[in-house]
């Protein structure tokens, strides 16, 4: 569900409805050209860098299927790639970055890093995604099922928008189920005060002074933005410590226990093209002065794509101050340092939490792409399906979430 369009950068014509000037001609060359696509698989991502870079410079293609987040992400875990580059002629049409590993205990083709992705949408070139619309669904999951097979049982690519910001993804025409998840939004406008009257923006501003009051009261702050690779990576080694200890509290399980995971993301620290606004990662912070001078009240990292903005975690040690809110505060500075440095869009990421409805008035619902590939797979796609849909019942209703939470609380305990 969107609550409103998200903004739009640089629109992509799709269909004739949008163009009723559009001839028959055209329509005709675009399904000529669409239904000679030939799919292939590859073991390694260097012999696409060039034209994936290229891929790259489309801010419709998402940050997590970037040639560099990928190089990060297989240096730090050694999966099985298989790359599916698919043609038309002699012409790049898209790029799906696949590993494979278990999942639900099947061997599956996922989107490499997929645990730790906030929106995928595949690399397609624009003309591609346009001639998409006239390839036949039928078709288009045969080449990929004859290209992947033998590599794995299941391919399975979550956590795609069916549409993201005006363009159609070609991959919808793929059987898919809805994913549990959703993601939240918030279109920066022209300035902070712009911004804000989409949500509450009274109601906001007041909570805002609020809070700089009390973290004023305990001798003040220091917002840490950006800074130097050094202090960046100690900030990511201190945001490790917080989740942990977070999730300690919270009976959860550390998603970012794993050293492969904490390697990744360090590499993604590195991940840095101003030219075309690629941003890996960027720690932000609040930092108390006075008599806890240096204490970490809040962390997040932060992506870029484009003019497209994605937290990917965020982190509060509400050990000192916990009155202050200091991760809601740490919010208020990074939406509001992103004016005026060309970005649209604050994407909060995959999750329902309060603090992210309260800040977006936009939803964007999640789909995931479940092909079978062998008889085995079609078990596991089944599976998939039936896991997901349960889900999707219990976060829909809060009491039964809520009881599914404690639940597993003590199981993890």
């Amino acid at each position: 569900m969107q609550a409103q369009k998200l903004p739009v950068a640089d629109k992509v014509q799709l269909s004739t409805e949008s163009d009723p000037g559009i001839s028959e001609l055209r329509v005709l060359n675009a399904r000529l050209a669409a239904a000679e696509l030939d799919v292939v698989v590859l073991d390694r991502l260097e012999p696409l860098e060039d034209v994936w870079r290229q891929l790259d410079r489309d801010n419709l293609n998402s940050l997590h299927q970037a040639y560099d987040w990928c190089v990060s992400w297989t240096k730090a875990f050694g999966n099985q790639l298989s790359i599916v580059w698919g043609r038309l002629g002699e012409e790049t049409a898209f790029i799906l970055p696949v590993e494979i590993n278990r999942f639900h205990g099947f061997r599956t083709a996922r989107f490499v890093g997929a645990d730790h992705s906030n929106i995928n949408t595949g690399l397609f070139a624009a003309r591609f995604a346009e001639l998409a619309t006239y390839l036949e669904p039928q078709r288009f999951a045969e080449l990929m099922r004859r290209a992947l097979v033998g590599h794995a049982d299941l391919l399975l690519l979550q956590n795609i928008p069916l549409e993201w910001r005006g363009r159609r993804n070609p991959l919808t025409s793929l059987p898919m189920v809805q994913n549990q998840n959703h993601a939240y939004q918030l279109p920066l406008l022209d300035n902070m005060e712009s911004t804000l009257q989409q949500v509450n923006a009274k109601g906001r501003r007041k909570k805002f002074r609020t809070q700089l009051k009390r973290l004023e009261a305990l001798g003040g702050f220091d917002y840490v933005s950006g800074g130097t690779p050094e202090e960046q990576h100690r900030l990511l080694d201190r945001f490790f410590v917080q989740k942990s200890e977070r999730f300690e509290a919270l009976g959860l399980p550390d998603v970012f226990a794993d050293s492969q995971t904490k390697a990744f993301l360090h590499g993604a620290i590195e991940i840095n093209e101003r030219g075309i606004n690629i941003v890996g990662l960027e720690m932000h912070a609040i930092r108390l002065k006075g008599e806890h001078d240096g204490h970490i009240a809040a962390l997040a990292g932060l992506s870029r794509k484009g003019d497209h903005i994605v937290c990917q975690f965020s982190a509060i040690d509400e050990s000192v101050a916990p009155e202050a809110s200091p991760g809601e505060f740490l919010f208020w500075q990074m939406i509001a340092g992103q004016h005026d440095k060309g970005v649209s869009l604050f994407d909060f990421g995959l999750g329902d939490q309060g603090y992210k409805r309260s800040w977006a008035p936009v939803e964007t619902e999640h789909y995931d792409v479940v092909l079978p590939l062998s008889l085995r797979g079609r078990v596991g796609g089944l599976v998939h399906r039936a896991i997901t849909r349960g889900k999707a019942f219990i976060k829909s209703r809060q009491k039964i979430y809520r009881m599914a939470q404690r639940a597993r609380r003590v199981i993890d305990a």
